[in-house]
């Protein structure tokens, strides 16, 4: 019965020490620094679970189709999604630098996402991180089909392929 009482006060006192750390003000918010090794392993955990659960759905028209992913590249260019993930021939901006976590390089990321999993992001964005939602703007789903298919062929899509793309004509 004493250990029971010793665990439950210890649980009291690291209650009290966690709210007096996160709510005096002692952790910090701050952008410029990493998040703590643990905290950004939750994040990820929790990102991928969650993307996985709630994304599904396939494409309604083939995303191999070379207008549907030019389409995707203009759209790719003119919504800003080159400011923090670069495009072919062009870095990210340096703001994006700044963002906690770091803006993913999508080159690398689409072998470990379905058409489904890209769009539901783009769609509906990230929490804790800079990733805007783009329903919320009110992009239509057909747009958003057109950016998951340009960000399908990146690893593939020469800077003058992009160049001439991302034009409007």
């Amino acid at each position: 019965m004493k250990l029971l009482a010793w665990i439950g006060a210890l649980g009291i006192v690291a209650a009290i020490c966690s709210a007096i750390f996160f709510f005096g003000g002692f952790f910090s918010v701050s952008a410029a620094d990493d998040h703590f090794a643990i905290v950004s392993w939750a994040l990820k955990q929790t990102r991928q679970a969650s993307i996985g659960r709630h994304s599904g759905g396939n494409p309604p028209f083939s995303l191999d189709d070379p207008a549907t992913v030019q389409a995707g590249a203009y759209a790719y260019g003119s919504r800003g999604c080159v400011h923090c993930h670069g495009a072919p021939g062009i870095g990210w901006d340096k703001f994006s630098e700044g963002l906690r976590p770091y803006p993913p390089d999508l080159k690398d990321l689409v072998g470990e996402r379905t058409p489904g999993q890209l769009f539901w992001v783009v769609k509906n964005g990230l929490k804790f991180t800079g990733m805007p939602s783009f329903g919320a703007i009110e992009v239509p789903d057909q747009e958003i089909w057109q950016i998951v298919a340009f960000i399908r062929k990146l690893p593939t899509v020469s800077e003058a392929d992009y160049q001439a793309w991302s034009t409007k004509k």
